[in-house]
């Protein structure tokens, strides 16, 4: 990946363009900002009004300044981030604030008691692959699932990395009550990377000098990022908690901003030696449950980002590239956050009417079916391969081992599920002919 073009300078600008033009191009370009285009992006464009691209850029520069809200958080030459909530903003923060912090608009299932939990579990399992596939961990997503249902211990650092994942999903809960402190960053960090680091002392603590990193672009080596030295960490740390914290900021940085912002600037510190992509997703997280999003328990943004990890790193440097405007990364993450609703949405509907069609099958049945078990013979009527344990199953719904257990022995009684021992354990795996059965039902 290559760094985006760096835009031309004030200095530059005010060389080329005269006075008279500057003033004519800003009078312009009032209506032309609606995509908020980096200058690597708008130069290909044409510009607005016979204006040059030099002066349609110097024009928008003038207005975004203008409105630039500095935070606290500095880069590493002790100048501030930037951003202001723009047009594009408006519309997104008000459809997450409905439909993720409210009840407009939310899908029955996750609200209702007994199915919750299933959408609740799925989600966490999702984004604990995504976001571990994200930082290079190769396992197929069936594998992943698996390990988690079974709670089997993992095979190698893929499945470590994932496994991590989901523990720091499930204990984002009990996180979220507590405000950001260096020493919850740690903990988060040390759950999310426990056994997967080629240092082991190097979990759940800040880089050391000579721990100094740099972020290449493999192809041709050159420099994308380069961080805060070691030196500095504890002193950004602390200001990025105070950040975190101060919900009552003047002037006001709405909860998803400041939520996207945490993602941003932990990784743009990258403050550990490894393990600073998942610890960003899991503060941006922590942020929004904090903040009363709860929706986001059922959620996975890395779903979205792994399907375009180059346009996700892209979005950090076109901030950096332009004198440290967060709008770009925002308004990516923003986009981000509405995919991964509408895909919830597109997961839940596809469930349920999958669930829909076996429960209209079981119908004649003698003994009614519980929604658990409508969605075990759902899976299982869809992959004859599929098989299922009593712990698998309890970890899928969040109940205990005996309802789970009890579940399972009557679909056997039944006849749609069949079991074999396999040393000390029951599996229950589809009944041979399931199909034919759903069919003459």
């Amino acid at each position: 990946m290559k760094l985006p073009k760096s835009p031309p300078t004030f200095a530059d600008l005010q060389k080329e363009i005269s006075m008279e033009r500057m003033l004519a191009a800003v009078g312009a370009v009032s209506s032309h900002d609606s995509k908020y285009h980096h200058w690597d992006k708008l130069r290909f464009h044409t510009a607005p009004d016979g204006l040059s691209t030099g002066e349609w850029w110097f024009a928008l520069k003038i207005r975004r300044t203008g409105q630039a809200i500095p935070i606290p958080l500095l880069d590493t030459q002790g100048r501030p981030f930037t951003f202001f909530q723009t047009e594009l903003m408006s519309p997104a923060l008000h459809k997450i604030d409905l439909g993720a912090g409210g009840m407009i608009g939310t899908p029955e299932p996750v609200t209702n008691e007994a199915t919750k939990n299933y959408y609740y579990v799925s989600s966490l399992i999702r984004e604990a692959i995504t976001s571990s596939q994200l930082e290079g961990a190769v396992v197929t997503r069936e594998v992943a699932k698996e390990m988690i249902r079974s709670e089997r211990e993992p095979n190698d650092k893929g499945e470590k990395m994932i496994m991590n994942n989901y523990r720091t999903m499930q204990r984002l809960a009990e996180w979220k009550d507590h405000e950001l402190t260096p020493a919850l960053i740690f903990e988060i960090h040390k759950v999310i990377t426990e056994g997967t680091l080629d240092k082991e002392d190097a979990s759940g603590r800040l880089r050391l000098e000579g721990e100094n990193v740099e972020i290449v672009d493999e192809r041709d080596y050159e420099v994308l990022h380069s961080p805060p030295s070691a030196s500095e960490l504890e002193q950004r740390l602390d200001k990025l908690c105070a950040f975190a914290n101060d919900t009552n900021s003047d002037p006001f940085v709405h909860p998803v901003i400041r939520a996207i912002i945490l993602h941003f600037c932990l990784a743009y510190d990258h403050p550990f030696v490894d393990g600073n992509g998942r610890t960003a997703r899991a503060l941006f997280y922590w942020s929004m449950l904090r903040q009363g999003f709860w929706l986001f328990e059922f959620l996975s943004i890395s779903e979205i980002l792994v399907n375009a990890p180059v346009k996700y790193a892209r979005s950090y440097l076109l901030t950096e590239t332009d004198d440290n405007d967060l709008n770009y990364f925002i308004h990516y993450q923003l986009e981000v956050i509405q995919k991964s609703i509408q895909n919830l949405h597109s997961f839940i509907d596809k469930k349920s009417k999958e669930v829909d069609q076996v429960r209209t099958s079981l119908l004649n049945l003698s003994t009614p079916l519980n929604h658990r078990q409508e969605t075990i013979i759902n899976k299982a009527s869809r992959e004859p391969n599929s098989r299922f344990t009593a712990q698998s199953h309890q970890m899928s719904h969040r109940i205990s081992y005996g309802t789970a257990r009890s579940d399972l022995m009557n679909l056997e009684k039944l006849k749609l599920l069949i079991s074999r021992k396999h040393g000390k354990t029951y599996y229950y795996y589809p009944a041979p002919d399931l199909r034919d059965k759903l069919s003459s039902l």
